[in-house]
């Protein structure tokens, strides 16, 4: 085939309305992608982030558990030694070790519901992403083939895709 041949096949190509539509739609549905592939990435830091957070909390909660059995176990020394003021000043850390702990309890709690729901989300980011990618390799095989149906079924698995993507945002 010669050279002007080859650019006049392409210059036919070009001018093909089905192709022209199918490339367009393969742009918007590869950018709804790349939203949604990003936001899956950040969905999924946070819900490392949220664990580790969790996971420190927890860990700052155990030290103060720790303390406040140090605590009853020093006020029941005084309190066998008969030392009132000591045992008091002991009682009075066990009591603020207790409240605190609580406190700890609840953002630790707190942070780990934060991570669960990141991860739900990432989740359905990524199962809105597969359906966008399966999209993009249905359009492209309309291309190829020139078969219309090829194109709707890619266009519609782009449409679940992207609203299985938006269904994140009525997560709670």
């Amino acid at each position: 085939m010669s050279t002007e041949e080859e650019l006049q096949e392409h210059a036919e190509h070009a001018h093909n309305p089905f192709d022209r539509k199918v490339a367009g739609s393969m742009a918007v549905i590869a950018a709804a992608l790349a939203v949604v592939s990003v936001l899956g990435h950040i969905y999924t830091t946070e819900e490392l982030l949220g664990q580790q957070k969790a996971s420190d909390q927890w860990a700052y909660y155990q030290a103060k558990s720790i303390r406040r059995y140090e605590s009853t176990f020093v006020a029941d020394i005084f309190a066998t030694l008969k030392a009132p003021e000591a045992v008091a000043k002991y009682k009075a850390n066990i009591e603020k070790y207790e409240r605190e702990g609580k406190e700890i309890q609840d953002t630790a709690t707190e942070f780990e519901h934060e991570s669960a729901l990141s991860g739900r989300r990432a989740l359905r980011l990524h199962f809105g992403e597969v359906f966008l990618e399966v999209a993009i390799v249905l359009a492209s095989l309309a291309i190829l083939s020139k078969r219309e149906y090829m194109w709707w079924a890619g266009l519609i698995c782009g449409a679940g895709g992207a609203a299985i993507a938006l269904t994140t945002v009525w997560l709670r």
